[in-house]
């Protein structure tokens, strides 16, 4: 699928193939994607799960108990308490809140936040 603007997708929503937004592309609570997604930035809600990898442009916020393949960002990359994400590249800044899993975090810089 692929949007030549923003989209946003309301809670609950499954989509079975890759995703393209040429904006910020923000995917609602408790809703999967079977593919990869490739967007200028996102916002994942919570209990979300991303099959494939996720490539942004710029920024990314992954919420609450959110399950990613893995994640490139060239932004800042904001991880959730519960988040479960494979390989985290950043080309600036990943702050992470509370307890993540995670194979590997790569950025310029990495903060962590207890909860």
């Amino acid at each position: 699928m692929k949007i030549d603007g923003n989209f946003i997708v309301p809670p609950e929503t499954h989509i079975w193939g890759n995703v393209v937004v040429a904006g910020r592309f923000e995917l609602g609570p408790c809703s999967t994607v079977g593919g990869s997604i490739k967007a200028e930035s996102i916002v994942v809600g919570h209990d979300a799960k991303i099959k494939g990898p996720v490539c942004v442009e710029k920024t990314a916020t992954i919420c609450d108990n959110a399950r990613l393949h893995s994640i490139q960002a060239g932004g800042n990359i904001i991880l959730r308490p519960g988040v479960n994400v494979g390989d985290v590249n950043s080309g600036e800044t990943i702050f992470v809140f509370g307890k993540v899993g995670s194979v590997r975090l790569f950025g310029r810089a990495v903060k962590v936040y207890g909860t």
